[in-house]
């Protein structure tokens, strides 16, 4: 069955994870995705977190698998030429350059539009493309600083620290591909493309809005996580268990005679306060100290088995080597096995999205730097002889 990006061609000029998961997930959705890197460079990505003894980066085979590698340098006439050849027949150009990068080689939106008025012109951007700081550098730690996320991990009077994931990256990527796909939506009633912007920054905002909003309707900032979140006053954290940790995502009223039964705490069936779902942050800050102390004597399995039979809200807190033993992350496809040309039986990650009508898929292999160069032009137009003459005119 054809997945829903069926027919859709999309340009990825992108590097490292922002702009490359977007494209890697328009592939997942149907999209054919021809990666366009420079010659004998590639994609940053393909040299950042690289295993020494399999000889590739991690980030490269994460956001990159299932796309086409195509080398030219865009910087020059011929480089140019036959990017615009490809233009000319594909739907989306993708990047997450410097702001104005590709303006300065003539291939900003305008430029495109001209050879192909229905192009989507996607780019993410550090701080967005105006502005007096738009012309900054950055990649996803500085994202998470400057967009306030990092401001709010961790607790009180310790100083600040991060996460072991790329939230900006991430967020960013997601806001790429929604604005792609809005943009394809639309052009089927409009028959335009048009241009696509989107931040770090900005989605660094948009991921805290119920916190963002709270300072500007009280003038108060939200505050640091202290192990759970400044603005749900439950039994709502992470808690130390006697080997590990437990994630708590609150106990609604339904829940709380279970809630007494899986803790050995009948007593506190009727207690005044802590049996109802949000508290007061005060009355929340005894709760989270009662339970520190009643999780910290059992390890989590136990914790977890008795959670489990009173079908609590709750998740130990787990490694990767635990996700990926879990069958539950295989069932939906979330991780999956594959027969890699080059590793041999595997566990990767998979399509997060599944659909009826039109399903996902993923990608297996990420290509050799430039490997499907001849055959991407010669299926966009040109002619074998001529490519030769490209690449003496420094296309790649």
């Amino acid at each position: 069955m054809s997945g829903a990006l069926d027919g859709i061609r999309v340009l990825d000029l992108s590097t490292l994870v922002q702009g490359p998961q977007a494209a890697a997930m328009l592939h997942d959705l149907g999209a054919e995705v021809i990666k366009i890197e420079l010659p004998e460079i590639g994609d940053m990505g393909r040299h950042v977190g690289v295993i020494e003894e399999l000889g590739t980066s991690v980030f490269w085979e994460a956001c990159n698998r299932g796309k086409r590698s195509v080398t030219l340098d865009l910087r020059t006439d011929a480089g140019r030429e036959a990017f615009l050849k490809l233009v000319q027949i594909s739907d989306v150009v993708l990047s997450n350059f410097q702001p104005g990068t590709l303006d300065g080689w003539n291939l900003g939106y305008e430029d495109l539009a001209e050879v192909n008025p229905g192009i989507i012109w996607a780019a993410g951007s550090f701080l967005g493309p105006t502005g007096p700081d738009a012309l900054r550098e950055g990649a996803d730690i500085v994202g998470e600083a400057a967009g306030g996320v990092i401001a709010g991990i961790g607790n009180d009077n310790e100083p600040v620290t991060t996460v072991a994931s790329l939230l900006a990256d991430h967020c960013g990527s997601q806001n790429l591909q929604t604005g792609i796909l809005a943009a394809l939506f639309a052009r089927e009633r409009t028959g335009r493309g048009q241009r696509v912007d989107v931040s770090l920054l900005g989605g660094q905002i948009w991921m805290q809005a119920p916190e963002y909003t709270h300072y500007f309707l009280t003038g108060e900032l939200a505050g640091r996580s202290n192990g759970g979140h400044p603005l749900v006053h439950a039994l709502y954290g992470v808690f130390p268990t006697a080997d590990g940790a437990l994630a708590m995502a609150g106990c609604p009223e339904h829940l709380w005679e279970g809630m007494c039964r899986a803790i050995e705490k009948p007593e506190w069936i009727d207690h005044p306060t802590y049996n109802q779902y949000f508290v007061t942050k005060e009355i929340a800050r005894e709760m989270r100290r009662d339970f520190i102390e009643i999780f910290s004597q059992r390890s989590t399995d136990e914790w977890a088995q008795r959670l489990s039979a009173e079908e609590q809200r709750f998740s130990p807190v787990r490694s990767h080597d635990q996700v990926a033993a879990d069958p539950q992350s295989f069932a939906n496809g979330y991780i999956v096995e594959v027969e890699h040309p080059q590793f041999g039986t595997v566990n990767m990650v998979g399509c997060p999205i599944q659909m009826s009508d039109t399903p996902t898929r993923f990608g297996v292999e990420a290509q050799q730097l430039g490997q499907d160069t001849e055959m991407v032009l010669v299926e966009a137009g040109y002619e074998w002889d001529e490519l030769e003459t490209l690449r003496e005119r420094g296309a790649w």
